[in-house]
């Protein structure tokens, strides 16, 4: 190691396999990409050189790209710098078909374009982690570099899931059928009907492209795309067998999507984790369903929303105050049926659970209840999103987008030098654009039973 004494700037040259200590810069002979320019001076706020800042940035936009899916079909918009935290979107409407003949020299009247401005209001996210200089000096890692890893992950994943969250609301759906053994469909039109029977088959990515289609969405480079679970392409490739094309026998291999697993049906697959899951929590700290032991339909509930209203009451084994607010499933076991309702109030110390409405079941002893938050007897129910070109718009992570932060130690009140942090923040907004153009198909899946958590 060598120190030169420069002033006000100490520079530290570090041979191979040393590891990086020091509290005001470093320059890394171990990894050039790391060198050179990993300068402070004294007042800086990070420590970074702007070309060393803008490396980090890179770098973690790099390392969090895997894992945005959903955001990678976003129709893009920059950060609005200086221009407020309202963003604006726009899609233009169809012209209508030109069936009017044309007169000889006589020039039509034409037609406008009509834009129609879609606005969303930009939100901030992001999370650090701090470093001691114990960490620091005993690690055997980089640990920025390691803690930049780890964050861009998290950044990533973080940033996909607000566009999931916000094009999962989308209006269109279509609820895959429950398929006996025997071949017999059962047509579901609910979530809370689903059943892990009720797989996406290849005659459903059929339907949802045709519905697409039928609705002249424009394809992306050509195809239609599809972000589904891992659990449900499982399913479906299995219902496909030979009909399902790997990517590793496409002819062209160039332009292979993030994430992508294959094709179908004119329907290209992109595989990720994160694809929605909707389930809901158990019901009590010691059992996902409840016991219904009596059902009143003539209680009161003064905990309803407006003061005391007309209820039904439902009393059950183990009711906590969390359950205020739930979706829950009555399960009728004499008409062996669930029947989907919402918890308006809750008197814990009773046992009492009201709903607003009669469920009209045929009470028995022994009834369960249910998350209603996702499918059949509180199954785990996944979602896959058929997508058009130009159906959702995002702001694009770039262009500051997402930002990567360094705290050398002894910033803010650190009056020993102990601590250091690195983080991110990302400002980010998406909204839905053409709902014709987005297609959600809700099915079951051969690991129904065993997710049973949402994400």
């Amino acid at each position: 190691m060598v120190n030169t004494d420069m002033g006000k700037l100490n520079l530290q040259l570090f041979g191979a396999g040393e590891n990086v200590h020091g509290t005001e810069a470093y320059i890394n002979a171990a990894d050039p990409s790391l060198s050179s320019d990993y300068v402070s001076t004294p007042g800086s706020e990070s420590g970074l050189s702007a070309e060393m800042k803008t490396f980090y940035d890179k770098t973690l936009i790099e390392l969090a790209g895997p894992n945005l899916v959903f955001d990678q079909f976003a129709q893009k918009r920059p950060i609005p710098k200086g221009g407020g935290k309202t963003i604006e979107f726009r899609k233009f409407n169809s012209l209508p078909k030109a069936l009017k003949p044309i007169t000889e020299g006589v020039t039509p009247t034409g037609s406008s374009l009509t834009v129609v401005p879609v606005t969303a209001t930009v939100d901030q996210y992001g999370d650090y982690v701090e470093l001691t200089d114990m960490l620091e000096m005993t690690s055997v890692d980089p640990i920025v570099v390691e803690a930049t890893k780890q964050l861009a992950d998290q950044a990533g994943r973080t940033i996909d899931t607000v566009v999931r969250n916000q094009i999962m609301g989308g209006t269109n759906v279509n609820y895959c059928p429950i398929v006996a053994a025997d071949g017999t469909e059962t047509e579901i039109t609910s979530r809370y009907d689903l059943t892990p029977a009720a797989k996406l088959r290849v005659k459903d990515v059929f339907k949802a492209s045709a519905q697409l289609k039928a609705m002249n969405a424009p394809t992306i480079d050509g195809s239609y795309v599809a972000v589904i679970h891992p659990y449900v392409a499982y399913d479906l490739m299995q219902d496909a067998k030979g009909q399902w094309l790997d990517i590793q026998k496409y002819t062209d291999p160039k332009g292979i999507l993030n994430g992508e697993i294959g094709t179908l049906g004119g329907v290209r697959f992109v595989q990720s984790s994160e694809a929605k899951i909707f389930c809901g929590e158990d019901l009590s700290p010691v059992s996902r369903d409840l016991t219904v032991t009596a059902y009143s339909p003539s209680a009161s509930d003064a905990s309803c929303a407006a003061g005391s209203v007309s209820a039904y009451r439902i009393t059950a084994n183990g009711v906590s105050a969390d359950l205020a607010g739930r979706e829950i499933l009555y399960y009728d076991a004499s008409e062996e049926k669930c029947i989907h309702t919402t918890v308006t109030g809750v008197t814990p110390e009773s046992g009492y659970i009201y709903v607003a409405d009669s469920l009209g079941v045929t009470y028995a002893s022994g009834d369960r209840l249910f998350p209603g938050e996702g499918g059949a007897l509180g199954t785990s129910v996944f979602a896959t999103l058929f997508i058009g070109a130009n159906a959702y718009g995002a702001t694009d992570i770039g262009g500051g987008g997402i930002e990567h932060i360094v705290k050398q130690k002894g910033y803010g009140n650190d009056p020993l030098n102990q601590r250091s942090s690195v983080g991110w923040k990302a400002t980010k907004v998406a909204t839905r654009l053409v709902e014709e153009y987005m297609l959600r198909v809700e099915s079951g899946s051969s690991f129904s039973d065993t997710v049973l958590e949402a994400n």
